[in-house]
């Protein structure tokens, strides 16, 4: 519930009367639906169960971010740590409730962390064709006396079949040149000269380091213990799915994958089993027109981190911007 917090934290949360009334928006399945009965909503109910009744191939693209085999207390929802193979086990029923959900050319997303991802790998290849593996590095986590420091988590590409969508441009990244190349006749040779500084778009990789994980100043920060940044879910969905595609998310959390969606003109359908999770994720999409950018995206690409000075020169001399606040 709300409580009282420093002037500059933004963190969203929910007072007792919005919890209530939040609440009333909610739905629970109990009966197989049709895909319109689905669209833009969210399901507050486990989502073994939810899953049962959702309309079978409706989805074109999954985001899956299942807890990690670690303990967890998720606001009063505990997982707690398994062996590998009651770990696998569990992991593959996930997998068995969902991929009937998805189109034949779906695209798959799955995240994990260091030690999981060994754990979900063989299995994730028994569904799918697997593709890539991202690694990204998050700019928290605490140090450790004879480790070396935790601050990656991976994200697995995989899709249906070999027929699958993939905009590669859409997900680029303006990196600043730090020595610029020219060709025989002086000119930039694949970098662009500004006002704000020599700039280069680049393809993307399987490893990130552009991605800021919330925290408390930013408005799109909640209290959920392992909430995904907008930006990381924005490059997935650009990527893997066109406008007015169907993002399906059946471990919601506070909400950022159905966010994104409704951000870059995506449906989604979301299920969580924490009520008060899913309370935050309808607050933030009541947010949305208040705050419609993507953090660390605008003028149609994704900046590298610590270029806030750049970005919002650049967004002020106009351009097809979509954001406003920037890593």
């Amino acid at each position: 519930m709300l409580q009282e917090k420093a002037s500059r934290n933004r963190t969203l949360s929910c007072t007792e009367s919005e919890v209530a009334d939040y609440s009333k928006e909610l739905l629970s399945l109990g009966e197989r639906v049709l895909e319109q009965d689905i669209e833009n909503r969210i399901f507050c109910q486990d989502m073994f169960e939810a899953c049962q009744y959702l309309p079978h191939q409706f989805a074109d693209l999954l985001i899956l971010d299942p807890p990690y085999n670690l303990t967890k207390d998720f606001h009063g929802q505990k997982f707690r740590a398994m062996g590998a193979d009651s770990y696998q086990a569990w992991f593959r029923s996930v997998l068995s409730a969902v991929v009937p959900l998805l189109k034949n050319n779906a695209t798959i997303y799955v995240c994990s962390d260091w030690k999981t991802s060994g754990d979900i790998y063989p299995i994730l290849n028994e569904f799918f064709q697997v593709r890539n593996r991202i690694t990204w590095e998050r700019d928290k986590g605490r140090g450790a006396k004879t480790n070396w420091k935790n601050n990656t988590e991976d994200i697995w590409f995989c899709t249906m079949s070999d027929e699958y969508y993939f905009d590669l441009d859409s997900v680029k990244m303006k990196k600043k040149v730090i020595a610029p190349y020219r060709d025989e006749s002086g000119q930039p040779k694949d970098w662009e000269s500004t006002e704000q500084g020599n700039f280069r778009l680049t393809h993307p990789s399987n490893i990130w380091t552009d991605i800021t994980v919330p925290f408390w100043s930013m408005p799109e920060n909640t209290d959920h213990p392992t909430q995904k940044p907008e930006k990381l879910l924005a490059k997935l969905i650009l990527a893997s799915s066109k406008k007015n595609a169907v993002v399906f998310d059946p471990f919601l959390g506070s909400g950022t994958t159905a966010v994104v969606s409704r951000k870059l003109g995506r449906s989604f359908t979301g299920i969580e089993i924490n009520n008060e999770y899913c309370c935050w994720a309808l607050k933030r999409l009541d947010n949305i027109q208040d705050s419609p950018d993507i953090q660390g995206y605008s003028s149609g690409v994704f900046w590298e981190r610590n270029s806030l000075s750049v970005q919002k020169k650049a967004t002020k001399e106009g351009g097809d911007v979509i954001g406003g606040l920037f890593s």
